[in-house]
């Protein structure tokens, strides 16, 4: 189905006014003034006696307007915080903009402009829609990464950290662009070339600034404990397995030539009389000292070869091993045999010590090497499996040691204690652990950045600039081509700007001409929300502690990794700095799935994407939000092409043609209405209460469309709208829905004789009473779907629900056959069964 099937039957040109007087783009242009005037969602600073909440949307980049993503994204992010402000907390929920970065710097090179120029344009188009969506924002407390007030602070937080020894200089290995003359990350490096411009891209060492996160790798771990059933599960695992702690032993190994040994880490030193050769990086130092003259040739052309390569291209399984032979030899110190030294590319220098003990027959990776080399290949574990050295599959599993002597016969944990005792008895190695993480190499060569606070002085050294010349501003004189990329920062060709005094000696000195990555940005933004005008510091430290951890933060997966855990290691220095008490910023995390089209990604190279303000326009933003939700729970992916916006225009314009018939008085006593009526109102309060709170928005608004259909048929086949369980109703309805749909609640809480907003209505209370029943209706849902409905007794326990709803029929053909990896059981409504 097509974008333009799905709105087929809507009104031309957009939704006008219906029959009952409802029109979408009238209501949108009362309520957004009102609202202005009104300005309901501010926090009070001040104690006043309700509980606080901290809902926060991970902030946008201003490259353009806002798209369907950000769309879905904030509506999540809304309903949590107008819930909360309906049950009477005191809610942050602040909105700003990540602004600095490399967009804005190319689109000031090709208009020949400032980056500000159209950062900040982009910013107000941004600001504008987002009024017009409606978010519950408290916009007193906007910011903007790239204000001076703003980077002053991450200039100090970075001089916080230069003082702890946490921000250092050194030379590393980068992805260098020789077209664009810039650093790429590794996900721009594409097939060994550059994704903008397809250059091949080079390996470089630079001198750069690297913030010291690996001496949080333990930390990072183990307090993932506290977001254990808070935080997705596959975020978790995606962090543990990038800081990848392992434990294992340092082997020294002594090199033929050299005083040295080399140590090499590895996790299985019960294998290492299966060690039949090294490997050691071809980017190494190591591997460029110890190489022989007579392969010297071969060696150097081989790590040129090497240098375009991007990291992940050389830690993929799936490609062919590659190295040469250096022409040296180690001795294997648990049995003195000689074993070749080789260079290859897929073991990293920034690995471990930057070479490996290779043991062919139970490491695949070392068993392709050693096949296609010729080496010798030597079983130490009994796995009961085949010979590796026929099958050319290495066998890694547990089993018994052999050909190990004095290990022999030992299992695997009991092999390792056990030899790494021996290693340490003669003095031959010791236990170690070994993380993956890697020093957060925060250095751009770029101008649209925050300047890095450091003087270089010849005399002195590294000099901090003192606190009171902070902010470090940018030049206001670089535009244009003045930007474009030289092999160094542009910064560097600004000497007005980079030549100073040495703040230590008064000499003559240089700024640092680099800028931070924007994650540096965004890794502390949440903290400032707490008191954006605040001037003694980055945050009031009274503040944070009042409104921190954050309650609820929802953003995509993409910053799964780097952004969490480096906002994460942000937290845990500050806690260190006694300026926050707590460890772990995000209490709960809710990670949204992608607004796609006809089951592929929405882009503009396959011609498929969907302007968010061509669909406001068409539906208005109640319809768009309403689609949005109720396609599906907030992790699942939403295929625009099966959403029914004219749909949702039908569901609202019957709400708003209820609360034009209620004729009730305000405050009349429900009790003297239809009883049945007020048993469905308070079943739903009760009900959609509690899948707001599990964020089953769909199912939620699902619960409220079987109100409106129930009230609509008491009206039309009872006393119609002055029963005052009608009022009742339309007004438990207009309350709910303001989560989802608040022009249109507001608008038909004004209709029902309200004068404040409804966000100010408070969240309704089901009267127990009204709730008892025979039956309940239990909904069994697969993956966050609804795939069956139960009548259940009351009382009925979670053991005998969760059985019930296992032996559905309807149930076992939604799994298909899948295993199940856990089952949710909120007796006796909910039963929502997760597949593996």
């Amino acid at each position: 189905m097509s974008s333009d099937d799905t709105f087929r039957d809507a009104p031309a040109g957009g939704p006008s006014a219906s029959g009952d007087g409802y029109d979408p783009r009238a209501v949108q242009d009362k309520w957004q003034a009102r609202w202005a005037e009104l300005d309901p969602f501010e926090a009070a600073e001040d104690a006043d006696g309700r509980e606080r909440r901290y809902a926060l949307d991970m902030f946008p980049y201003p490259s353009g307007d806002l798209h369907m993503g950000h769309a879905e994204a904030f509506a999540i992010g809304d309903v949590i915080a107008r819930y909360w402000f309906q049950k009477g907390y005191n809610v942050l929920h602040p909105i700003g903009w990540d602004s600095f970065g490399l967009p804005a710097e190319n689109a000031a090179i090709k208009r020949d402009s400032h980056p500000a120029e159209w950062t900040y344009a982009n910013i107000e188009t941004q600001a504008a829609s987002f009024h017009r969506y409606a978010p519950s924002f408290d916009w007193s407390r906007r910011l903007h990464t790239s204000d001076p007030e703003y980077y002053r602070w991450t200039q100090w937080l970075f001089l916080r950290f230069y003082e702890r020894g946490l921000a250092y200089r050194k030379g590393g290995q980068v992805n260098w662009c020789p077209n664009d003359q810039t650093v790429l990350a590794n996900e721009q490096v594409v097939g060994g070339h550059c994704e903008r411009c397809g250059a091949l891209v080079e390996r470089r060492v630079l001198t750069q600034w690297y913030f010291k996160i690996t001496d949080y790798a333990d930390r990072l771990l183990d307090d993932m404990k506290q977001l254990e059933g808070k935080w997705p599960d596959r975020v978790l695992l995606m962090q543990r397995n990038w800081i990848g702690r392992s434990t294992g032993a340092d082997v020294h190994f002594v090199i033929e030539g050299r005083d040295e040994p080399v140590t090499v880490y590895t996790t299985r030193p019960d294998t290492l009389y299966g060690a039949t050769f090294m490997v050691v990086a071809a980017d190494a130092a190591l591997a460029e000292e110890i190489c022989a003259p007579e392969e010297r040739a071969a060696f150097e052309a081989y790590r040129d070869e090497v240098s375009r390569e991007s990291e992940i291209e050389r830690l993929s399984t799936e490609r062919d091993k590659t190295g040469v032979f250096l022409g040296r030899y180690a001795i294997n110190p648990v049995n003195g045999e000689r074993i070749p030294i080789w260079a290859s590319d897929y073991v990293l220098a920034e690995y471990g010590h930057g070479a490996i003990m290779a043991v062919p027959a139970h490491d695949q990776r070392d068993l392709d090497f050693a096949l296609k080399f010729g080496l010798p290949v030597r079983v130490v574990v009994d796995t009961g499996e085949p010979d590796p050295a026929e099958t050319g599959v290495a066998t890694a599993g547990d089993g018994r040691i052999v050909n190990s002597d004095p290990i022999d016969g030992l299992a695997k944990a009991d092999a390792i204690a056990r030899i790494t005792e021996i290693l340490a008895e003669k003095g031959l190695g010791r236990a170690a652990v070994n993380f993956r993480l890697r020093d957060w190499l925060l250095s751009r060569q770029r101008f649209w950045g925050c300047p890095i606070p450091i003087v270089h002085c010849e005399a002195c050294g590294e000099v901090p600039v003192p606190d009171d010349q902070l902010p470090v501003r940018l030049p206001d004189d670089l535009r244009g081509a003045d930007l474009a990329p030289k092999g160094a920062s542009p910064l560097a060709a600004a000497s007005g700007w980079v030549n100073v005094d040495c703040p230590k000696c008064g000499g003559p000195a240089k700024r640092d001409t680099d800028t931070m990555d924007t994650f540096v940005d965004s890794s502390w933004y949440y903290f400032r929300y707490c008191s954006p005008g605040y001037t003694e510091g980055p945050f009031d430290v009274e503040q944070v502690r009042k409104w921190m951890p954050i309650d609820q933060y929802t953003g995509g997966v993409e910053h799964a990794i780097l952004h969490l855990l480096y906002s994460r290691f942000f937290t845990k220095v500050l806690y260190d700095m006694g300026m926050v008490d707590f460890t772990e910023p995000f209490t709960r995390l809710l990670n949204q799935g992608q607004v796609i089209l006809n089951a592929k990604a929405m882009s503009k190279s396959l011609g498929n994407m969907v302007d968010l303000g061509e669909q406001i326009d068409r539906f208005g933003v109640d319809v768009v939000r309403l689609a949005m939700l109720f396609s599906g729970p907030p992790e699942d992916d939403i295929d625009w092409a099966d959403v029914s916006p004219h749909g949702m225009s039908k569901f609202l314009s019957r709400v708003h043609r209820i609360a034009t018939e209620v004729t009730a008085p305000v405050g009349a006593d429900p009790a003297a209405g239809s009883d049945e009526l007020r048993r469905v109102t308070h079943r739903t309060v009760e009900e959609a209460t509690a899948l707001v709170e599990v964020r089953r928005f769909n199912v939620a608004i699902s619960r409220i469309m079987e109100l409106v259909n129930a009230t609509r048929k008491a009206i039309d086949g009872g006393p119609g709208g002055s029963d005052p369980a009608v009022r009742e109703a339309a007004e438990t309805m207009a309350i709910m829905l303001s989560l989802f749909a608040p022009y249109t609640a507001d608008e038909a809480w004004e209709l029902l004789g309200r004068t404040a907003p409804v966000a100010t209505a408070g969240w309704p209370a089901a009267d127990p009473a009204l709730l008892v029943q025979e039956s309940v209706t239990c909904v069994v849902q697969v993956a966050g779907k609804v795939r069956d409905r139960l009548e259940v007794a009351p009382g009925i326990g979670e053991g005998e629900l969760e059985s019930l709803a296992l032996s559905s029929e309807k149930i076992k053909d939604a799994l298909g056959g899948r295993e199940i990896r856990k089952v949710i059981v909120r007796a006796p409504k909910i039963v929502n069964i997760v597949p593996a």
